[in-house]
């Protein structure tokens, strides 16, 4: 009489279990498809049309310095006044540690992230940090030209890059 039972309680268990993992790797998949963020997000914006590459075709050869005045300015960060406009003309680097642009966050590393000029082109890149340099919500894995409106995010810390 118990052992009806013991086997029915047995399948029982293992169609729970495996009702579950499927509910897992569903959600994972569902996960990877949408990229990060939270569910119901919308879709990322389109990339601006001269993403591919790191230098316009467009950009003259002659007088590189031309009303070129690149900019980063804070949306939010502790210890900065919103608004405030560092200038980038020369790059800059970011953390907590003897850098340009020091950040006040505990998520930031002493030399967090780096933005180099390239001609007419302002290059971001993450220094090894232990929490990640974020571009436009996108984690950066290299270098990534930087174009007008970027939002770059280190910890709590964000900023609007400006041509």
């Amino acid at each position: 009489m118990l052992q009806p039972v013991s086997v029915g309680l047995k399948f029982g268990f293992l169609i729970i279990l495996y009702l579950f993992l499927l509910w897992v790797a569903s959600s994972a998949l569902f996960d990877l498809r949408r990229g990060f963020g939270r569910r119901g997000d919308a879709a990322p914006p389109a990339p601006p049309p001269d993403a591919t590459g790191m230098h316009a075709a467009a950009d003259p050869l002659m007088d590189l310095d031309g009303d070129f005045e690149p900019r980063l300015v804070v949306a939010k960060a502790t210890g900065h006044e919103a608004g405030v406009a560092y200038d980038l003309s020369e790059g800059a680097t970011l953390g907590r540690g003897d850098v340009e642009i020091q950040l006040d966050d505990p998520f930031a590393s002493s030399q967090h992230a780096r933005i180099t000029r390239q001609g007419r082109t302002l290059v971001i890149e993450d220094l090894g940090s232990t929490n990640g340099t974020y571009l436009n919500e996108d984690p950066l894995t290299g270098p990534q030209p930087l174009h007008d409106e970027d939002r770059i995010r280190i910890g709590d810390c964000e900023f609007v890059y400006r041509k």
